[in-house]
């Protein structure tokens, strides 16, 4: 809830929850869909107030991806940590992450780093960066834990992209309106044929 109170005639809020209402917006709309409107209204913030805070709309844009990955990032890095004993353990432990953002209810669906990348022509430079700069964290997060797990270098290479591709495919099935039944059994195959 933003908390906005008149204190000696100057309206305070909440800038973490403000910047996560941002995050939102940009989550459910992607990034050319995400207006200036629909950042004020989502985010309960006049115009003046949220180029004050946050800047210009690239600027939001790139605090709300860094607030995605600060929020759900950690996740994964913890399912990761293992140890796991195979690297069908690794692909299910990283999916499962996957699984559960999709099912919170109090989140959009789908993932804000997919339909960024999605709209990565629409992107200025720096954003365009950091939208890579996030996927390869991924990535690379995964490969390290495949190798722990025992996988060979090229295999784990391989791997990572695999459950990269998936976990982004599940983000697109879940906008898409598939079950969530169907998109645990798409972790679920994609686990199996990793062991």
């Amino acid at each position: 809830m933003s908390k906005l109170t008149n204190m000696a005639g100057r309206k305070q809020f909440d800038v973490d929850e403000a910047l996560r209402r941002a995050m939102h917006v940009f989550w459910r709309w992607g990034y050319s869909e995400a207006s200036i409107d629909r950042l004020t209204e989502g985010t309960g913030l006049g115009r003046g107030s949220l180029y004050g805070t946050f800047g210009d709309k690239n600027t939001l844009f790139r605090k709300s991806l860094q607030r995605y990955a600060q929020t759900y990032h950690p996740l994964y890095d913890q399912a990761l940590s293992g140890p796991h004993s195979n690297p069908s353990a690794v692909v299910a432990a990283y999916l499962q992450v996957t699984l559960n953002r999709i099912a919170d209810p109090a989140v959009p669906d789908g993932c804000l780093l997919t339909v960024s990348a999605t709209q990565l022509p629409a992107l200025d430079t720096e954003s365009q960066a950091l939208v890579h700069a996030m996927i390869d964290g991924l990535r690379a997060m995964l490969e390290q834990a495949l190798r722990a797990a025992g996988t060979g270098e090229q295999e784990a290479a391989e791997l990572a992209l695999c459950t990269l591709a998936t976990n982004k495919s599940l983000a697109v099935l879940s906008r898409a309106g598939f079950s969530s039944d169907d998109l645990a059994t798409v972790a679920a195959a994609t686990a199996r044929r990793s062991g």
